[in-house]
């Protein structure tokens, strides 16, 4: 016979909006006793919760933190496997799960599959006598634990660096490290694997199907089975699209909508934070939770970790500020990832232009041929954890006589980008709207770059980037705006490229203008940037102490044509 299982949640600190809300109280009006475990305060916690000390389960002090994004993912996965060894009456539940049934298990197990590779911890019940449970404890034990389930060359890596000294954190190691990845592995290995349910169980919604559930009139009857006991929402992206696109509030007619009116929470009073009171990581809120599963989300359709060697594992960013021309270089930005050693390098035989006239790309051997240089310069980055970002994201914008609100059909270099950098985070910047393109590791900014204070909003939040591509309009304002707001946002040892120096379109370009070629052409020449506008010059003059090289390549690479493409490498 089944026992009843008491669920376990966690919040950091901070309020709770009205969809925590709804997740906490789904489990209460279930028939389960909650608990809610907190390290600071939190504020509109509903009735009939108990609260506890979270440091009563794992101490605050060393709190674990993803080292590129900040979030608490690793202590999360941590304070899960710790709860539920000193509580075998407990099940865990992120706070963006929301209860459909009363939970039910009489092995203990309670655990399911999100997608067809991964088992996730959103929802995750291990009786005390769990093999899985002490292999997870035992591996998160050692911050600087190689993962078993990473691929035989991974692994190499890590062992050299560890024998110099130089051990990979678990916080360095791509998201999930300690999650799902993890959990997944030992289910695996212990054969506890076979207690694993059916997505249906737990995550009916997959991460692409989550704005199903903000769709107003959707029957969810197709998706919430009777063999569903549990919903995720996908928090932070849950969050934000009702940020974005409700005014943080959920359409009455929608799933979410519905849920909320059946237990009586008030969207009004506890309204979802706005970004700027909420800073956000890449993973989950800074001041929040521990709702993992966006972090999960991030193992199994975001950011792949390094390959798999077994079936079991198939920041607040500062803005942007005007530079002063009369004013000292600032200090170097953090460096760019380190590359490989030569042993460690990726397969050579991955060619970039292939893959450019796969998609599509005008930057293959069809058109431009730019991924030749491209395929010289960014392999040894191919396995690195970069950021990228795109201006331009598809030909025939405004700068062809169309419309900004042109209906953009594709996205072919974004895709080219996404499998050439399968650790990247991609971003892309575009004056159309790309933003029905989804991906895990894609986020897409709207930006008309005609005016550099439109540059300058739409980029201040954006981290530190390793490299850069200038494909937007080409006109020679666009191409030096960008390049003055962006390039101090470039890593030291980082790439700036802009792209068609020899075209500019008519309808943008100013009459008497520097084109951007002959300002770095003559830049080559006098070791000084000058410009038809003073004050432009003198601030690309005031970057120059930060650029190691410019390099300018003629159309084809024949010197006989013009010139086509700048590359610029920062010290």
């Amino acid at each position: 016979m089944s026992r009843d299982y008491r669920i376990g949640m966690l919040w950091m600190e901070g309020p709770l909006s009205f969809l925590e809300q709804l997740c906490i109280v789904s489990f209460r009006d279930a028939g389960h006793h909650v608990v809610l475990y907190t390290y600071g305060d939190v504020t509109g916690i509903p009735d009939g919760i108990e609260v506890a000390d979270a440091a009563t389960v794992l101490p605050r002090h060393d709190f674990l933190q993803h080292e590129r994004t900040g979030s608490p993912a690793l202590h999360s996965d941590l304070f899960r496997y710790h709860l539920l060894a000193g509580n075998p009456d407990m099940i865990w539940a992120d706070t963006d799960a929301y209860c459909v049934r009363k939970f039910e298990t009489d092995s203990g197990h309670f655990h399911g599959w999100e997608s067809d590779r991964h088992v996730n911890g959103g929802v995750l019940g291990l009786p005390a006598d769990s093999e899985t449970l002490q292999a997870l404890l035992a591996f998160t034990r050692d911050e600087f634990a190689i993962p078993p389930w990473y691929d035989e060359q991974t692994r190499a890596e890590y062992a050299a660096k560890k024998e110099r000294g130089e051990p990979v954190h678990a916080g360095e190691m791509a998201w999930g490290v300690w999650g799902p990845h993890a959990l997944t592995h030992f289910l695996h290995e212990t054969g506890e694997i076979r207690h694993a349910l059916n997505r249906q169980a737990l995550y009916p919604f997959s991460f692409k199907e989550r704005r199903l559930m903000t769709r107003p009139g959707f029957d969810a009857s197709g998706h919430v089975t009777p063999d569903t006991f549990s919903i995720h929402f996908y928090g932070r992206r849950m969050r934000r699209r009702l940020e974005e696109k409700f005014d943080s509030l959920p359409p009455p007619d929608s799933l979410i909508g519905r849920l909320v009116r059946k237990h009586g929470i008030d969207p009004l009073a506890a309204r979802i934070p706005p970004k700027s009171a909420v800073q956000r990581s890449a993973g989950t809120d800074q001041a929040g939770t521990g709702s993992a599963t966006d972090i999960a989300t991030a193992v199994t359709e975001r950011v792949p970790e390094p390959a798999m060697a077994t079936a079991a594992a198939s920041a607040t960013v500062p803005p942007t500020v005007t530079r002063d021309p009369q004013a000292p270089a600032p200090g170097p930005t953090p460096a760019a990832p380190s590359v490989p050693p030569p042993e460690m390098r990726p397969d050579p035989s991955v060619n970039l232009t292939d893959l450019a006239d796969r998609f599509g790309s005008d930057k293959g051997s069809k058109k431009h041929r730019y991924t030749e240089l491209y395929n010289m310069l960014f392999l040894p980055y191919r396995h690195v954890p970069i950021r990228f970002l795109e201006m331009g994201l598809q030909i025939g914008g405004p700068e062809h006589g169309k419309h900004a609100d042109r209906a953009t059909t594709d996205a072919p270099s974004v895709r080219m980008w996404l499998e050439f950098f399968p650790k990247a985070e991609i971003y892309g910047l575009d004056v159309s709207d790309f933003g029905w393109f989804e991906d895990p590791r894609f986020r897409f900014i709207r930006c008309d770059m005609d005016r550099r204070e439109n540059i300058r909003a739409a980029t201040a939040a954006l981290p530190d980037l390793d490299i850069i591509i200038d494909d937007a309009s080409h006109a020679s304002h666009h191409q030096q705006f960008g390049f003055l707001e962006l390039f101090p946002k470039l890593r030291r040892g980082g790439l700036y490229v802009i792209e068609d120096l020899r075209w500019q379109p008519p309808a943008y370009e100013r009459a008497g203008i520097t084109t951007t070629a002959n300002l770095f052409q003559g830049w080559l020449d006098a070791r000084s940037f000058s410009h038809s506008d003073p004050t432009i010059a003198a601030e690309f003059n005031a970057l120059a102490p930060e650029i190691s090289g410019a390099f300018v390549f003629q159309a084809h690479f024949r010197k006989s044509k013009r010139d086509q493409v700048v590359v610029v490498h920062k010290r």
